[in-house]
């Protein structure tokens, strides 16, 4: 018993003093080279050389999401998602995919807020191939009535499965909406049902005609090329596309400056309350961004945060405990949502959550949680530059969305030297009252 004692009290010891070992720094990985070209019909093209394997990463991103589309036209750029796969003058529909995957590669594309991007991993030898095909189908995309009619449907029905039919699945898109006044962010990506039926075929041409032009689009090459070839061939293939003949449109509704606490109170058929506060959030890459980022990490990251220990391990009033924030090309959201368990009460569940924030304005975050944070960053940001995948895409980031190569390799330090007065001065200048929305709702009558 004696010697089994003096284990624990040793063992005790050394978990008390790895707990009191601070968080190391994170050490700085190598800076991400690169080359960048115009086109003379405007189209950029960013260049990586990474010859540790034999196959090549192309992206093409083109700078249209949900907010480029106007009211009654929501969903569009998602759309174009899928409409891109359905054939050119030189490739036949759906061939696009399984010509890529005959040779070994792959491909997909996905669609957000701010861009569309579509991306190939093939064998080196086949990137010709991939270049000439995704020239044919920005130049020479086939819309026509049927597919038109066959695709709408398909994007009706991933809505209905993705968003309408699982419990919460419209959480998001309630969210968006009552946060923002105006702004096209408060529309969803997928589109709404009343949009996509009401869409026409005219209005996909018009779209297509309107965004999916030289002058709007970025292409990213990373893996194993000769810099030379890829030049002739990018120039063979996509200098030939011709400029739009009116410029990209740029004309996005601006939020307003919000200046008073919104409050909405909803029913849902869930089966359980939910509360949600949210706060408006600059722009990724404003200066503001770093140490908010870092606070969205401390606050509602995993269930190690704060919220969540507080409301869900701690107190007992909620299910579950999370934040969603959206750091977007321009002006978001911060949200922070709390399922109620039965029996608890909902107005106190709100007071936990605004009580979280409030607490980031008078105390900040510690120095472990915000090396932690770093660390966190830091690791994601070293684990991204091992695929060429994520290569490519931090390269059009930084080109599309933050307008500014230098910060494919500058937020690493951008973030490395954030301070704890700095997460604090940020907290106070966004979690103010007439910055919040707060959100209630309850279980339809009935559930």
């Amino acid at each position: 018993m004696k010697r089994f004692s003096i284990l624990l009290l040793l063992t005790a010891a050394v978990v008390a003093v790895v707990w009191l070992v601070p968080v190391q720094a994170a050490v700085r990985p190598p800076k991400l080279t690169y080359q960048r070209l115009v086109l003379p019909n405007g189209m950029v093209v960013l260049l990586h050389q990474d010859k540790s394997t034999p196959i090549v990463h192309v992206e093409l991103w083109y700078h249209v999401g949900s907010k480029n589309e106007r009211p009654g036209r929501t969903g569009f750029a998602h759309f174009f998602e899928h409409l891109m796969f359905k054939g050119s003058r030189n490739v036949e529909p759906e061939s696009h995919t399984s010509i890529v995957a005959s040779v070994g590669g792959q491909a997909n594309a996905y669609t957000n807020e701010d861009t569309t991007v579509f991306w190939q991993t093939i064998p080196a030898q086949y990137l010709p191939l991939v270049l000439w095909m995704e020239a044919d189908r920005m130049a020479t995309l086939r819309i026509d009535e049927k597919t038109f009619v066959n695709e709408r449907e398909v994007v009706k029905e991933e809505r209905r499965m993705r968003i309408e039919n699982p419990p919460y699945g419209l959480l998001n898109e309630l969210i968006t909406f009552h946060a923002f006044d105006v702004h096209p962010y408060k529309h969803p990506v997928i589109g709404s049902m009343n949009d996509l039926n009401a869409a026409t075929i005219d209005d996909v041409r018009d779209f297509y005609k309107t965004y999916y032009v030289p002058e709007n689009a970025t292409l990213m090459v990373v893996g194993d090329f000769e810099r030379e070839t890829v030049v002739n061939l990018v120039n063979q293939y996509f200098g030939r596309v011709p400029k739009a003949p009116n410029p990209v449109p740029r004309d996005i509704p601006q939020e307003p400056q919000h200046t008073k606490e919104k409050r909405v109170n909803l029913e849902m058929p869930w089966p359980l309350p939910a509360i949600i506060v949210t706060y408006h959030v600059p722009y990724n890459g404003h200066p503001d961004s770093y140490p908010m980022f870092i606070m969205s990490k401390t606050l509602s990251d995993g269930q190690t945060s704060r919220i969540y220990r507080k409301l869900v391990y701690e107190t007992g009033m909620a299910l579950t405990a999370f934040g969603t924030s959206s750091f977007l090309e321009q002006p978001g959201i911060f949200s922070a949502v709390a399922l109620v368990n039965p029996g608890k009460s909902p107005e106190q569940v709100e007071k936990a959550l605004i009580a979280e924030f409030d607490r980031l304005k008078t105390d900040g975050i510690t120095e472990r949680e915000l090396q932690r944070a770093k660390n966190q960053f830091a690791r994601d940001y070293i684990v991204s530059r091992l695929s060429i995948k994520e290569k490519a895409s931090q390269l059009g980031h930084a080109e599309v969305i933050q307008k500014d190569m230098a910060s494919a390799d500058g937020e690493f330090d951008t973030f490395q030297k954030t301070t704890l007065e700095d997460v604090k001065r940020v907290a106070r200048k966004y979690f103010v009252p007439e910055g919040r929305m707060v959100m209630r709702i309850t279980p339809r009558s009935g559930m």
